[in-house]
C-alpha cells in the first residue's frame, strides 16, 4: 500500500459515506413484477428455496444455498443467489416475499436502499420492514405480534445479486403473545393458501 492509500486509509479522508434513500420501484419494474407474479414464474423460486428451507432444517444438501438464523428472540433464513437464476427473477422474489408478508396482517414501515462504496466493491442493501397491525389477541389485552417484526433485505454487491435475508423479531413480555412459528410464516410466503 503506498503511503498516500495508507493515510486515506487511517484518517478515513475521501471515503464516501454510506448513503439511505427511500426505495421506489419504476412504474417499467411494477409492470414487470405483476406480469411475472401473475404468470406465476414466482413458483419456481418459491419452490426451490422452501424445499432448501426443509433440507438445510434436516441437514441434507441441496442444489440451492440457504443459511438458517437462530438467535434468542430472532429467527430468519438467508438464501443465496444461484446462478442460473435470473437477477430480475431474484429481485422479484425479493418482492414477491413482501407482498405475501402484508397478506398475513402486517404493515410496511419503511422501504430503503443503502449504498456503501467499501475500497474494492460497492454494496446496495434493499429493506423492507414490516410489522403487524395493532391489535389485541381476542379476548385479552395482550398485543398481538403475529410472528414479530420482519425485515426483509436484498443484497447486492457491485450490482451482482448476492443474498435475500427474511428475519422475525419477537419481543419476550408479559404484554405480547409469543411469537408464531417461523416455519409457519415461510409456509405462508412460500405456499399461500388461494382465497
Amino acid at each position: 500500500m503506498s503511503l498516500n492509500g495508507f493515510f486515506k486509509r487511517l484518517l478515513g479522508l475521501f471515503s464516501s459515506k454510506p448513503s439511505c434513500r427511500e426505495l421506489v420501484r419504476s412504474e417499467g419494474y411494477r409492470a414487470n413484477y405483476n406480469k411475472w407474479v401473475k404468470t406465476g414464474s414466482y413458483l419456481d423460486l418459491t419452490g426451490s428455496f422452501y424445499k432448501a428451507y426443509h433440507y438445510k432444517r434436516a441437514g441434507i444438501q441441496c442444489s440451492y444455498r440457504v443459511q438458517l438464523i437462530q438467535e434468542q428472540n430472532r429467527e430468519g433464513i438467508i438464501f443465496f443467489f444461484t446462478p442460473g437464476t435470473a437477477p430480475a427473477d431474484f429481485s422479484f422474489f425479493f418482492d414477491y416475499t413482501k407482498d405475501q408478508v402484508l397478506l398475513l396482517g402486517y404493515q410496511l414501515r419503511s422501504a430503503d436502499l443503502l449504498k456503501v462504496n467499501h475500497e474494492r466493491y460497492t454494496q446496495h442493501t434493499e429493506t423492507y420492514y414490516l410489522t403487524p397491525f395493532p391489535s389485541d389477541v381476542p379476548g385479552s389485552k395482550i398485543c398481538n405480534q403475529l410472528y414479530g417484526n420482519i425485515r426483509i433485505d436484498y443484497t447486492r454487491v457491485n450490482r451482482h445479486p448476492g443474498y435475500i435475508r427474511i428475519i422475525a423479531d419477537s419481543y419476550s413480555d408479559v404484554h405480547f403473545s409469543a411469537p408464531l412459528p417461523f416455519s409457519e410464516l415461510l409456509k405462508n410466503i412460500f405456499e399461500p393458501t388461494e382465497v
